[in-house]
């Protein structure tokens, strides 16, 4: 049997870049694919279904099952729709993978309401409007006594986790995503659901040209890569695996560690006696990790 056989999954942001790396590469390992992509363009304007249909096409012609999916998945009913549509044409759901995503970079004394609210909206609730119904079908299947083997897939972002400048928007929305998937993986754990997130380095529309690359640089940049640990991760042999954030690109893969308990002095009620021991405290604290990690080549 294929890694993936039988098993139905959601990915959304499935038309272009790495939504259409994993839709194809869990098609290939047996996977049944809701292919959804609203067709937007990077900044969140338009729509257009021909990128998606192109990639169900493409799983036809390989042998797979697919079907498009146009929901806005920012929009509560139209997540749960597609969902529903998930289930109804398949008869289950397996597998989300919450991909969709759009940039309005901005330094923050630029960046306007509706650069913020577009964002946040995408990513966030694009990711917890889909996460919310596909956890409830879970729920309900299990309360039925018939335990899911279900798993979700968060993208996340290293300017969530490391901080770059210009996407204030952009890292809280990812950094949310990041802290929401392991909440959801404590929380769903009792109904078999794993909860990972990753954060991906692809060269993709998204990025295309922020850096000139070398082709070697491009080829560890493949989006492949990484649909290969997502592959992994949705199939039978990850079910222990919950909880994660992972880093992943073509120079390999590594777990992110979340926020630890660093240096600490004692309280105090008087705020003129703090200088000397808030100043020590920062001093033993190590500094924030950045987004290049020196034991990575090519960052």
């Amino acid at each position: 049997m294929s890694l993936l056989e039988g098993r139905v999954a959601i990915i959304t942001g499935a038309g272009r870049g790495l939504g259409r790396a994993h839709a194809l590469m869990l098609a290939r390992h047996g996977a049944k694919v809701v292919v959804n992509d609203l067709g937007a363009n990077t900044d969140g304007s338009g729509a257009d279904q021909s990128p998606a249909a192109e990639v169900v096409a493409l799983i036809k012609s390989e042998g797979g099952e697919a079907i498009v999916d146009g929901s806005d998945i920012s929009n509560w009913d139209a997540s749960k729709a597609m969902v529903d549509k998930a289930i109804s044409t398949f008869g289950g759901l397996d597998i989300l993978i919450n991909n969709a995503g759009i940039l309005r970079d901005r330094m923050l004394v630029n960046m306007t309401e509706d650069d913020w609210d577009a964002v946040i909206k995408v990513h966030l609730k694009g990711t917890f409007a889909p996460m919310n119904h596909a956890a409830n079908y879970w729920r309900e299947q299990s309360k039925a006594g018939k335990q899911p083997d279900a798993r979700i897939i968060n993208t996340t972002s290293h300017s969530g986790l490391f901080c770059n400048i210009g996407q204030a928007n952009y890292a809280a929305a990812k950094a949310g995503i990041a802290s929401m998937s392991i909440v959801s993986a404590r929380e769903l754990q009792r109904y078999g659901v794993t909860v990972n997130a990753l954060a991906p380095r692809a060269e993709t529309r998204m990025t295309a040209g922020l850096k000139e690359w070398t082709p070697e640089q491009l080829e560890k940049r493949n989006p492949d890569y990484i649909a290969a640990l997502v592959a992994y991760l949705c199939s039978a042999q990850a079910k222990d695996i919950s909880g994660r954030v992972f880093e992943a690109w073509g120079n390999g893969y590594a777990v992110a560690e979340s926020w630890s308990h660093g240096p600490i002095t004692a309280a105090t009620k008087d705020p003129e006696s703090l200088n000397a021991a808030i100043h020590k405290i920062c001093a033993d604290a190590r500094p924030n990790a950045g987004i290049d990690r020196d034991t990575w080549l090519n960052p």
